[in-house]
């Protein structure tokens, strides 16, 4: 009688031959798509495939106060919503932590690269400011959301316009926009995360894959520097390892740079 090997352990196997079941290399990412302005309510927005994982990101922006301990910069809020329609594992309800997560992981990468000269977004000192919001939905999760959304951040923001504001009725004029775009830096920050699967490392994990996952570390890297780091999952990494995870970091953030560069032009 034989009897049929795991999944997980063949998975493992593969992984530590340098195969995957998809045939891509361990630091290959599967094909990304950026779709543009897929929204008409929002000041930018796009939908970010990367295989069959899915995501759609939209830019909005509204006057408020600014935050007491930066009285002349403007504001960032990053939302993530993990929806139903995208994985079975997701409810209704309010935010669970991967939606926490999502969220603030893609907002540090923003806001540590220093991608936004939120000086630029002053109206009045201490008292008006722009609010840039980022509202990231999950469409189907196929694996390596995070990833994802942090994409669809950057190319929203770099689409985004900013809206006519009348100071006279301190509205913003919705529909009508400035000659401006966000000020942001000429190049993009970006967010990469590696896999721990066993004894192997890999980037762009399927759902197969990232269910195996021991560990998960995201590095945002702007120039050639680490903005932000974010581990997750509880599986220890020896200091070899982590030396790895920055090598890797490095030389796959360049060719998605490149890519990401290229789809929103």
């Amino acid at each position: 009688m034989t009897t049929t090997e795991p999944t997980s352990e063949r998975i493992k196997k593969y992984l530590l031959e340098g195969k995957r079941f998809d045939k891509r290399g361990l630091f290959d990412f599967r094909e990304i798509k950026i779709e543009k302005n897929v929204s008409k309510k929002a000041e930018g927005s796009v939908r970010v495939k990367i295989g069959k994982t899915e995501v759609i990101v939209g830019i909005k922006l509204d006057v408020a106060a600014p935050y007491p301990d930066s009285p002349d910069k403007g504001n960032l809020m990053v939302s993530a919503d993990m929806l139903p329609l995208s994985s079975p594992r997701f409810e209704l309800g309010p935010p669970k932590f991967e939606s926490i997560e999502l969220g603030r992981v893609t907002d540090r990468g923003i806001r540590e690269s220093g991608f936004i000269d939120f000086e630029k977004l002053c109206i009045k000192k201490g008292e008006k400011v722009w609010t840039v919001f980022v509202d990231i939905y999950s469409i189907n999760d196929d694996g390596n959301l995070m990833d994802a959304a942090a994409m669809g951040a950057i190319a929203a923001l770099r689409l985004a316009r900013i809206p006519k504001y009348d100071e006279e009725t301190g509205k913003v004029i919705y529909g009508e926009y400035e000659n401006e775009s966000l000020p942001l830096k000429e190049d993009s920050p970006v967010s990469i995360s590696i896999h721990k699967i066993g004894n192997s490392f890999v980037v762009d994990p399927t759902r197969e894959e990232e269910d195996l996952s021991e560990c998960r570390v995201t590095l945002t890297t702007y120039e050639g520097a680490i903005s932000s780091m974010q581990k997750s999952e509880s599986e220890a990494l020896t200091i070899d390892e982590i030396k790895k995870i920055f090598d890797i970091s490095e030389e796959t953030s360049k060719k998605i740079l490149k890519e990401i560069e290229k789809k929103i032009k």
